[in-house]
């Protein structure tokens, strides 16, 4: 696991502590993370034993990764929320990033489960898809500084709370995750940190 700060811009207010398992190389590249790709099931189009494997890997991925960095931030606990794919709906199946996320947290000590606490209620653009990308309704706004609060119900329960926010990929300059970060924030977190899976390497400076 690595460690990198998340530098302040005109979506994100302050610097944030943020944490990184593995580099992202790009999609199909030789030690890229691909049961990130996997999991993603874009077209609903992944074998079960495709998911369940990719699944798998993430689970072991993060009870590493968890543990350490509560321990790196020495917090007695922290809730663990999940920046919401893109669009409203989603089949069970194209899921299993978030799910497998509260399946580790209900494993780990001094982890709470914040994982449905921000739910998206209107369509975005998804970022990580080529334009006119065949089969496929990209509807939706591209990121703007407040796209989070404005297509998202957040829950109460987060304020006051040490929370640590997780998600799939971390690319600098789409500031998705910067604008979740500070939505949390201001809807009263204590503290957010940010742990991503991946980051990208080409934008990570």
């Amino acid at each position: 696991m690595h460690r990198f700060t998340i530098q302040s811009n005109h979506y994100l207010n302050q610097d944030i502590q943020a944490f990184y398992h593995t580099d992202y190389v790009g999609y199909q590249k030789p030690g890229n993370p691909e049961y990130i790709n996997t999991l993603k099931n874009t077209y609903t189009d992944v074998p079960i034993s495709k998911l369940t494997s990719a699944a798998q890997e993430l689970e072991s991925v993060l009870l590493e990764d968890l543990p350490q960095i509560l321990s790196i931030l020495q917090l007695k606990s922290l809730t663990v929320c999940v920046v919401p794919r893109a669009k409203r709906d989603y089949q069970p199946e194209q899921l299993l990033f978030k799910l497998t996320i509260h399946n580790v947290v209900k494993q780990l000590n001094s982890f709470s489960d914040g994982t449905d606490d921000i739910v998206r209620h209107t369509n975005t653009k998804t970022t990580h898809l080529r334009a006119n990308t065949p089969n496929y309704n990209n509807d939706g706004a591209t990121p703007y500084p407040g796209i989070t609060i404005e297509t998202c119900n957040i829950l109460s329960n987060i304020s006051d709370k040490n929370i640590l926010l997780i998600d799939d990929v971390y690319t600098r300059t789409v500031n998705i995750d910067e604008d979740a970060i500070q939505a949390l924030l201001d809807k009263g977190a204590h503290s957010v940190a940010f742990y991503a899976v991946g980051r990208t390497v080409y934008n990570q400076f």
